[in-house]
């Protein structure tokens, strides 16, 4: 920590650590490392990374960045009540890192392609559900309280991911008929290595550097549950915190197999540091 405040490691190795500490690892689709959207501006012809405006509010989980969703959620986890007393009550049913999203984004690179397809008994999901372009995936994440994905770290190294160089058949999209081939890019992009260096360029910046903690408060410390998490409009269901079920006091075979195939399918919160 002395480091990263001292600016002697960069904020993506930062964030790389912390997820190691939280026990997130690339072996592991069910608790990859989980990485912030940073931006918010996907449409401009220039990125400028003196402007404030251009940046996500990195106090606000992904699901309430956009404030006209704040409402919906809060009354969601208002009006929530379990019958039997063991779900308690959630702001999001889904989460910002799973097994399925990692898969969304990697789709075009091996081994996560043949993953999906598995996930998927055997065939490419429809096409309007692949991840196909990063300005409209953030327009989906404004419009949808329900669609919390974060992003993974090969957002700001890897621009390989970004393109379909297997020629993988991804079908086309139902109403404009564009066939899904490489993601298409904001316009400030000009190609996939053009988007990684800005991007990377962005999560190093002024703003982000002053800004980080409060994103890692949510994801990895102490507004990641208890009151501090109801109130920051932060808690997810149940099953995705550490702790939350202990799978060893099931004798029940078939009632612990389903209770891990959800813990793998819905996420897992990190580990609180």
């Amino acid at each position: 920590l002395q480091k990263w405040v001292n600016r002697e490691i960069s904020n993506f190795d930062y964030l790389i650590q912390l997820n190691t500490m939280a026990g997130r690892t690339y072996n592991d689709l069910a608790q990859y490392p989980v990485f912030p959207w940073i931006l918010q501006d996907y449409t401009s012809e220039e990125l400028d990374l003196n402007n404030p405006a251009v940046f996500r509010d990195l106090s606000k989980p992904i699901g309430v960045v956009n404030e006209k969703n704040a409402k919906a959620v809060k009354e969601k986890y208002e009006n929530f009540e379990d019958p039997l007393g063991i779900i308690d009550k959630f702001h999001y049913g889904t989460h910002y890192s799973n097994a399925a999203g990692v898969m969304h984004y990697l789709i075009r690179v091996e081994p996560f392609t043949t993953l999906h397809i598995e996930l998927q008994s055997g065939r490419f999901d429809c096409a309007d559900r692949q991840f196909h372009s990063i300005p409209a995936t953030w327009q989906a994440l404004m419009d949808n309280p329900n669609d919390v994905k974060e992003l993974i770290p090969e957002f700001f190294y890897f621009p390989e991911f970004l393109e379909n160089q297997n020629g993988f058949n991804l079908g086309q999209l139902q109403i404009s008929k564009e066939v899904v081939n490489d993601v298409v890019l904001p316009k400030w992009a000009h190609s996939p290595e053009d988007f990684i260096y800005k991007h990377r360029k962005a999560l190093e910046s002024e703003y982000v550097s002053a800004h980080l903690h409060e994103w890692i408060d949510l994801i990895f410390g102490y507004k990641q549950r208890g009151p501090a998490a109801v109130e920051a409009l932060n808690v997810f269901y149940y099953c995705t915190y550490e702790g939350a079920v202990d799978l060893d006091a099931l004798t029940d075979e078939k009632e612990r197999k389903a209770l891990e195939g959800m813990i793998n399918n819905f996420g897992q919160t990190p580990c609180q540091l």
